[in-house]
């Protein structure tokens, strides 16, 4: 890489008019006359399009918009990496915000590491009585194996949308799932990080707002792709890092267990807690799983 960096910033917005004038707005103090902000609504059923045509006047010419049917993230996504002038991207969501200096940071750090094609940054979490807590990533571990360990399985690589830069060439290996409504950007993470040079950033990028979302809808979109996407992630990683995908896919059984149980789908949380005890019966003694199953099966989910 030579010079400056320009990047498009995509924001899918889906019944966010609350907040995406915010948003926008975190990105707009900072955005150079060679980047682009790129606002793709997803067939918003509230007043996204007037909030979009407010911030046209406010910011005339400063950024382009369109309105689609509705497709669901992977979607806007897929389709903002082929409108996107720029070859690097950030992926913004309307209920979140640009942290100050993001763009700056991105463009230093982007010129020291030349050969990197995602960039994990830091964040700040934002709960909804403004109470901030920093996440800054602290060590990327040496080997693809260990990197999509660290992400898949240990937890202990955190990538977020809006405090990652993303190179356009890492979808060559493939784009957003559109059959996922819900962990879309699972299999593309894991794939970047199989397969590319990444680079970590320990500067807050982005200000990742915590809201009280409906637990049935969150379990919802989840269960749509359900195990599914344990497919979806390992079809597109070689074959070295194959000895993941059972524990992979015990963590996803568990996974959509907690939020069947959450959700108060009982029957579902049954389900998927026999898939993972039948993947590796040393689940048992998951005691934080284990016991909510023994409430479950005692008819007392409740205690």
């Amino acid at each position: 890489m030579s010079g400056f960096a320009a990047i498009t910033i995509v924001i899918p917005a889906y019944n966010y008019a609350s907040t995406l004038a915010r948003t926008v707005r975190s990105v707009m103090s900072q955005l150079g006359e060679d980047d682009e902000l790129l606002i793709i609504d997803d067939g918003s059923t509230d007043n996204t399009p007037q909030v979009v045509e407010a911030l046209e006047a406010e910011f005339p010419g400063r950024f382009r918009s369109l309105r689609k049917s509705n497709g669901g993230l992977a979607s806007v996504r897929n389709l903002g990496i082929e409108l996107a002038r720029h070859d690097w991207l950030v992926f913004l969501d309307a209920d979140d915000e640009m942290a100050p200096d993001s763009l700056s940071l991105i463009r230093a750090h982007l010129a020291l590491n030349e050969q990197s094609r995602m960039v994990i940054g830091g964040h700040w979490s934002v709960d909804q009585e403004g109470r901030r807590r920093r996440h800054s990533p602290e060590r990327l571990p040496d080997t693809p194996l260990l990197r999509v360990r660290a992400y898949l399985l240990d937890k202990t690589l955190s990538i977020s949308n809006g405090a990652c830069v993303m190179h356009r060439s890492i979808f060559q290996a493939g784009n957003y799932p559109e059959r996922f409504r819900n962990a879309e950007d699972i299999p593309v993470f894991a794939q970047t990080l199989a397969t590319y040079p990444v680079s970590l950033l320990p500067e807050p990028l982005a200000m990742i707002h915590k809201h009280s979302d409906s637990l049935r809808h969150d379990f919802v979109s989840s269960l749509a792709g359900g195990v599914g996407l344990v497919d979806e992630v390992f079809d597109r990683l070689p074959a070295a890092l194959q000895e993941l995908r059972a524990p992979f896919y015990q963590q996803r059984c568990l996974s959509l267990f907690r939020s069947a149980y959450l959700a108060g789908d009982f029957r579902a949380a049954k389900q998927f807690y026999c898939q993972a005890v039948s993947s590796d019966w040393k689940v048992l003694f998951k005691l934080s799983y284990s016991r909510k199953a023994l409430r479950l099966w005692m008819g007392r989910p409740y205690g």
